[in-house]
């Protein structure tokens, strides 16, 4: 078998959403599974040098602008969210608390926490929110608020959000989304097209 795509991301990015409504629709075309990674990108940053794009002057307001109209061509339920650019380790904790034994709930998870932020606008920053899309969303596999709250604060899944956003790193990840196929790397919602032709081709 393939190996899987990977799919970093924040939960900040708008343009993480946007590739999250299509990533795995592209991947099963060509008979790939993809693994859903979120990142933080405010500690990728700090590698990088870069400031969150609402923070640059000029790029921010085109953001702005450009991810309104992203949203149109492509149909997808949009607000921006008062919250942004959100804080996304509590999400991103959350998933990676169910990845490993749980990886379609991790993503349904995902999904759902990406919908909450960007198509109803509401800030998934704290972890009391967090607790409630994830109980509210994955209620039938006895997951309540209580336990998904405690998870959020357990050791061993604060590391594994720092291993993987190291991890990232080491692969060269630098920003949201980021799409990693048998070790070729492809930048931004925009270059979907291009993971689809070099799936489809085995590159070039």
């Amino acid at each position: 078998m393939p190996e899987p795509i990977d799919f970093y991301f924040d939960f900040a990015s708008p343009y993480g959403y946007f590739a999250s409504l299509r990533i795995d629709e592209l991947a099963a075309r060509h008979g790939r599974t993809v693994t859903w990674r979120p990142v933080l990108l405010g500690a990728i940053f700090k590698v990088t040098g870069m400031k969150p794009n609402l923070e640059q002057p000029l790029r921010g307001e085109y953001l702005t602008h450009d991810v309104g109209r992203i949203a149109r061509l492509i149909d997808a339920p949009f607000t921006f969210p008062d919250s942004a650019p959100v804080n996304g380790v509590a999400a991103s904790r959350a998933v990676y608390w169910l990845a490993d034994e749980h990886p379609e709930q991790a993503k349904l998870l995902a999904r759902a926490l990406y919908h909450a932020h960007f198509a109803e606008g509401r800030d998934i920053g704290p972890a009391d929110t967090v607790a409630e899309i994830a109980a509210r969303t994955l209620g039938s596999l006895g997951i309540d608020r209580a336990g998904v709250s405690a998870a959020l604060q357990d050791p061993a899944v604060k590391d594994r959000l720092r291993v993987e956003n190291d991890d990232a790193v080491e692969r060269g990840v630098f920003g949201s989304p980021f799409v990693i196929v048998d070790g070729e790397p492809f930048w931004g919602w925009d270059r979907l097209d291009m993971v689809d032709r070099w799936l489809a081709t085995g590159g070039w």
